[in-house]
C-alpha cells in the first residue's frame, strides 16, 4: 500500500507537539499576566523549533521521517 506524501501540516503538528512539550503557551502567559520574561533558554529554543519547521517544511519532499530529532533542535 503507498504511503501518502508528507504535507506541511504533518510538520507544524509536529512543531507543535515539540513546543507544547516545552510548555511555550504556559511561559507566554507567565509573562503576560506577570511581566516575568520567558526564560532566554526557553525561548531560543522555541524560535529554534519554529524555524526548523519553517525549514523542513519547504523541503521538497518532506523526508517521510521528518519527526526524527536529526531535524530538530536539541532539547538538554
Amino acid at each position: 500500500m503507498p504511503q501518502r506524501a508528507v504535507e506541511v501540516e504533518d510538520v507544524q503538528y509536529e512543531a507543535r507537539r515539540r513546543l507544547k512539550s516545552l510548555k511555550i503557551e504556559e511561559w507566554r502567559v507567565r509573562e503576560f499576566v506577570t511581566g516575568t520574561p520567558v526564560p532566554d533558554n526557553i525561548r531560543h529554543l522555541a524560535l529554534q523549533i519554529e524555524y526548523a519547521a519553517q525549514a523542513i517544511g519547504r523541503l521538497s519532499p518532506i523526508p517521510a521521517d521528518y519527526a526524527d530529532d536529526v531535524y530538530w533542535p536539541r532539547v538538554w
